[in-house]
């Protein structure tokens, strides 16, 4: 329930905060300074509306569940992200993939994509203030049922998906240009094997020149971010990935393009935070994929984990955030979608203020110190501290439900609209 008095509860956080050294007001100012951008594909569990003769398998993606209600049309999507933003304080984004455009029911394959499919998206992105990103599309499709495309032996193949990459780079940059905000394009591949090749470095031979000709063109920096996503494994491809984290981290250094770490490609056991100050000082930027591995790369919907916390902890501890842009990445067809990607977002929106919360400047003192007990104490310390009632300030603030009224909201929507889809 609602507290009787949330205004009391905010000042005396505030007030809380402030003996630590830490400005509860000029937290929010920060957290409000960082955009979450949301991943249409939750919506429809990664379908798209495309008419190409695509068949939705190939290509190490699944979604577990089958819950009434997901979307079956862009003009349906769009409703639902809306719902969402209502749910959700604090700026965003919307990430789309290349099959999520609006083809009006034509034949369209992936090598003749236009901006103009994506009109409808752009005009919605223009109207709601909400800058889109972009990835092009390389599964879920019939050149990519036997799990390589840009990396693949037939050079007809290859030709293909590098046509199809190089036109997504190009409406990523149209909507980048008519939004007046770089448009992050993110390339991730499927290509791998479920036993061990021999040829592993024909493979990567391959993807590199596949890589160098779609970068080939260079689009203004100003319209587009490129960014490349490296996997440890995927369904499929359980022995070897051509395009691994090592690959792609020596790629965007050597070509200047920035690195996507997905929480969910890494080994169980590997911290995600630990490798933002490792790589940032060789690449020009990152983009994370925000998701959660449930003992594989499950994709399953965000939670306030510890390993989420550690995250966020390190990106505003790198001071770098100009250099970093945050995006979800899960999909979840066994619960309410809608309510799935609200809580993944404002998981994550409650991780990154946490962070902003952090007393760094006394932590820092105590690490400079070589007063270890200090900065574990100091640290135990902040997991208690009144974080929720400045979480509550901002959810009011920005007149979106509070947690105790979170999950009405959600189920309202799912009798009006959602329960109407059949």
């Amino acid at each position: 329930m609602p507290l009787s008095n949330p205004r009391e509860a905010w000042e005396s956080a505030c007030e809380r905060y402030a003996v630590l050294g830490v400005d509860a007001e000029g937290s929010l100012a920060n957290l409000d300074a960082m955009p979450i951008s949301i991943h249409c594909w939750q919506g429809d569990d990664v379908g798209g509306f495309e008419s190409a003769g695509a068949e939705l398998s190939g290509g190490g993606i699944q979604v577990t569940g089958n819950q009434p209600g997901k979307a079956r049309t862009p003009d349906e999507l769009r409703a639902d992200i809306e719902e969402v933003a209502t749910l959700c304080p604090g700026p965003k984004r919307l990430s789309l993939h290349a099959c999520y455009g609006d083809f009006g029911g034509k034949k369209v394959d992936r090598d003749a994509l236009e901006p103009a499919h994506f009109g409808g998206w752009m005009d919605w992105s223009r109207a709601r203030k909400t800058p889109l990103d972009f990835n092009a599309t390389l599964f879920s499709h019939p050149l990519a049922a036997d799990g390589y495309t840009l990396s693949h032996r037939d050079p007809k193949v290859r030709a293909f998906w590098v046509e199809h990459v190089e036109r997504a780079r190009r409406v990523a940059a149209a909507m980048g240009r008519a939004q007046g905000s770089p448009c992050v394009h993110n390339i991730w591949i499927p290509d791998g094997a479920k036993d061990s090749p021999v040829d592993r470095a024909g493979f990567r031979a391959r993807l590199l020149e596949s890589l160098d000709a779609i970068f080939a063109e260079r689009l203004p920096a100003f319209e587009i971010v490129d960014a490349v996503e490296g996997k440890l494994f995927g369904i499929g491809s359980e022995s070897f990935v051509v395009g691994s984290n090592d690959f792609y981290l020596g790629y965007a250094a050597t070509r200047r393009v920035f690195l996507t770490i997905d929480m969910g490609h890494f080994h169980p056991t590997e911290s995600v935070a630990d490798k933002i100050c490792a790589v940032l000082p060789f690449v020009p930027g990152l983009l994370l994929h925000v998701s959660r591995g449930v003992r594989w790369d499950s994709d399953h919907v965000v939670t306030l984990t510890d390993e989420l916390s550690e995250l966020c902890r390190e990106l505003v501890r790198s001071g770098q955030l100009g250099r970093i842009h945050f995006g979800l990445d899960y999909f979840d067809g066994s619960i309410n979608r809608v309510g799935a990607w609200a809580i993944g977002y404002r998981s994550a929106r409650k991780a990154l203020l946490a962070a902003f919360l952090e007393p760094r400047a006394a932590l820092l003192a105590a690490d400079e110190a070589g007063d270890g007990f200090a900065r574990l104490a100091l640290l135990e310390e902040t997991k208690v501290l009144p974080w929720s009632a400045v979480w509550d300030e901002y959810c009011r603030r920005a007149g979106v439900p509070i947690d105790g009224e979170f999950i009405a909201a959600v189920k309202a929507y799912e009798r009006t609209v959602l329960a109407k889809r059949g």
